[in-house]
């Protein structure tokens, strides 16, 4: 009979530490449940987060690009304008090197000469232009 009684005092101490670890993994578990929420909601902020990042680059992309064809613009438009002063300049200063140029033979057309052959503008007078120097 003591037996039986050691007996029986040992499974209840084993059922009260089953109990005890039981209740210890459903602390645990909610724990983790816990943690896994939170790190979810922080995950949805870093995407929301990132797509409004990926929007604000699309639309700083898009205006870079813009600025980018403005500048190109602006930069033709300059250069055209400084060969345009230079022609001018040494239409009034040098006159001797432009007056070969102003006569043209009277088979000139205003078209290519040859179509293999590479256009090339030259300002005779301010507004007359012509494909080739026919030299």
């Amino acid at each position: 009979m003591e037996a039986i009684k050691k007996k029986m005092q040992m499974l209840k101490l084993d059922k009260e530490n089953a109990i005890d670890r039981a209740e210890q993994a459903e602390t645990d578990k909610k724990a983790a449940e816990d943690k896994c929420k939170q790190l979810e909601d922080e995950l949805l902020d870093l995407q929301k987060k990132l797509k409004q990042t990926e929007d604000e680059l699309d639309k700083f992309s898009e205006g870079l690009k813009d600025a980018q064809e403005k500048l190109e613009l602006s930069e033709k438009k300059a250069a055209d304008v400084n060969l345009l002063k230079h022609t001018r300049s040494l239409q009034t200063s040098r006159p001797s090197l432009i007056s070969p140029i102003i006569s043209l033979p009277p088979a000139h057309s205003g078209a290519l000469c040859s179509p293999l052959r590479t256009p090339s503008v030259i300002l005779l007078k301010p507004g007359t232009k012509t494909c080739c120097a026919h030299s």
